[in-house]
């Protein structure tokens, strides 16, 4: 088995983000996490992969490659987004 387990402040400085945050994207379900005993959030490697993933930026930012999508579908995090979001609409 490959997986490895951080508990968030473990996982937080490998991202080298805060502990919050982590916990604060998992308590609200926008990132995957594991829940052990009495509410434990715990983090496994894939977990931490898959949050880089969501949280990525990507040039152009507009939507898919070939621009199937609309804007409103993108993936929204942070302050700068609520500001796309209404220049969009």
């Amino acid at each position: 088995m490959d997986i490895e387990f951080f508990e968030p402040a473990e996982a937080a400085a490998l991202m080298r983000c805060t502990e919050s945050w982590l916990r604060d994207g998992a308590t609200s379900g926008r990132f995957p996490h594991a829940c052990w005993g009495k509410g434990k959030i715990i983090f496994t490697s894939e977990h931490i992969l898959e949050i880089a993933k969501l949280s990525e930026i990507l040039p152009g930012g507009t939507g898919s490659p070939s621009g199937s999508l609309p804007v409103t579908n993108e993936r929204l995090i942070g302050t700068r987004s609520k500001v796309r979001l209404a220049t969009a609409n």
